[in-house]
């Protein structure tokens, strides 16, 4: 019997709300502003992909979901941190975020930044707490915080925007939007996947395969971003269409033009789920996930 996707991803979304709200204490006092700011981003609702693909890496392995919540959750808090810096003027410069007002718009450029930042080191501490270590073995744990950081960082996401940046409005090799997507987006989707899977105690073949998997659907995501801000509806995406190329973004169909594009996204699902064959129906929320991906409205 085929899994119901869409059930899977409401009750894992649900968990993960849930946990969210908990992160930060009641806004009040000398803080209040900080933790107003880093709440309306956070909790401004998203797919929680993230999350959601390292609860789905833990049970693809035979480990629990909810084991690695606290880590899910440092995932989509290292996310959020990501947007609103992208979305402020010195970067982005984007007026709608999820269809509300990009967190400067509320709060400030640089209490939105100190958001930002707020943010990122909470993600640490949450996977270093003791929510988590008492729920993992720390020695694994350890390890996940540190390709966590590698993913986030400039080896990953960081490196990523910045490359992007520096080619805004040339002419680039496909090798080098391949580079950009891969550390900006792929990076962290990777990370989420295998963090999942090193948790629930994957041997490393799985690790392995896993791995291969995120990276391929990390490439893909990205893809489907560029592909939806050309034919996307501005009403589902929460932001107006037509964005990338007014800001001259490099982007797969820039480059290579949307039938190639759209060839390298599926060739990328593909691939995905042939990684995941030395897996059993475990792992079909993975195999869901690379589908939706490519499917999805925004």
């Amino acid at each position: 019997m085929k899994m119901d996707l869409k059930v899977y991803l409401e009750e894992k979304r649900s968990v993960i709300e849930e946990a969210l709200k908990g992160v930060f204490a009641e806004p009040k006092g000398p803080e209040a502003d900080i933790i107003a700011s880093m709440n309306y981003s956070l909790l401004s609702g998203g797919k929680r992909l993230r999350p959601i693909l390292c609860m789905a890496g833990a049970e693809a392995v035979g480990g629990e979901g909810r084991d690695v919540l606290p880590v899910a959750c440092a995932l989509e808090l290292i996310h959020t941190y990501s947007l609103i810096h992208d979305d402020l003027p010195v970067m982005d410069n984007d007026d709608l975020r999820r269809g509300r007002p990009t967190n400067h718009k509320i709060f400030g450029e640089a209490v939105a930044l100190l958001a930002g930042d707020g943010l990122l080191t909470e993600a640490f501490r949450l996977m270093s707490g003791s929510d988590a270590t008492q729920r993992v073995n720390p020695n694994l744990l350890l390890k996940v915080i540190g390709l966590v950081a590698a993913a986030a960082g400039y080896r990953g996401m960081v490196g990523g925007q910045v490359v992007d940046i520096q080619s805004e409005g040339k002419e680039v090799q496909p090798s080098v939007v391949a580079f950009i997507h891969a550390h900006k987006t792929g990076a962290l989707i990777t990370a989420a996947v295998s963090s999942g899977a090193i948790l629930g105690g994957g041997k490393e073949a799985q690790i392995e395969a896993i791995t291969r998997y995120g990276e391929n659907i990390g490439l893909a995501f990205q893809i489907a971003d560029d592909l939806l801000d050309i034919e996307g509806d501005s009403e589902h995406l929460g932001k107006p269409v037509g964005g990338d190329a007014r800001k001259k973004k490099i982007t797969y169909p820039s480059v290579v033009g949307l039938k190639k594009a759209k060839e390298t996204q599926r060739e990328m699902v593909e691939e995905a789920i042939r990684a995941l064959k030395i897996f059993d129906h475990k792992a079909d929320p993975l195999r869901e996930i690379a589908v939706y991906i490519i499917e999805r409205k925004r």
